[in-house]
């Protein structure tokens, strides 16, 4: 798995939706409805980043952060429904490496916890698949050396693809990763795909696995 995260947010269906968002990414999941155990959550699943929703029964979130500070290094993204500058800053200067407002997509939220983590060092920049090397931080792709351009989308695509390099992926995880869509638009993956295999070329990287979705793989 990946680097862990852990997610604090009181709204179930809010929880469970982010989590799933973060597996699907890779990342090594867990989440809780408050903070009453943060100190024994920050030591024994020892996050490399804490989501921390704002507005939780109990000590709130920036009681927590200030937990968060004190014992750990990870890195924080504050999930707050107030958008005012104050709560904002609060944040910030109390140490959050970024937040995010709700209502959200869901794809941000993991762009934005995926950029803290590697901001830290805590996740790869690059990623190696065969002779194809991806660094979405500097916006840079090659293959044999030879530099690809693509499109800001294609980016994010290949990207998720690389990060799941090896694993099978479905066109719904495929949209709400991407593109933050949790209707099913099976054409816009489809569209986009075709685009990135032909940029990225002979021998194929991409492949379809029929009725369940694609895979980034190099073949041996």
């Amino acid at each position: 798995m990946g680097a862990r995260v852990l997610v604090v947010e009181d709204a179930e269906a809010i929880r469970t939706a982010v989590l799933a968002g973060l597996t699907g990414a890779g990342f090594d999941a867990a989440g809780r409805a408050d903070g009453s155990g943060l100190e024994h959550d920050l030591e024994a699943f020892r996050p490399d980043l804490v989501v921390l929703d704002v507005m939780l029964p109990g000590r709130d979130g920036f009681a927590l952060l200030e937990v968060v500070r004190r014992h750990s290094d990870a890195g924080v993204v504050v999930l707050t429904a107030r958008d005012g500058v104050d709560d904002r800053l609060r944040g910030l200067h109390g140490g959050a490496d970024d937040y995010v407002v709700k209502p959200f997509a869901l794809a941000e939220l993991v762009a934005r916890v995926t950029a803290v983590l590697r901001r830290m060092g805590r996740t790869p920049s690059t990623v190696e698949v065969g002779d194809l090397l991806v660094d979405a931080a500097a916006g840079a792709v090659s293959r044999a050396g030879v530099p690809i351009e693509l499109t800001a989308t294609e980016l994010r695509l290949l990207d998720y693809l690389a990060t799941q390099r090896g694993r099978v992926v479905g066109k719904g995880q495929i949209l709400t990763r991407v593109w933050g869509y949790t209707e099913y638009d099976p054409n816009l993956v489809e569209v986009h795909v075709s685009a990135l295999r032909r940029k990225l070329g002979e021998p194929r990287l991409l492949h379809t696995v029929r009725g369940l979705g694609y895979v980034l793989r190099a073949e041996a």
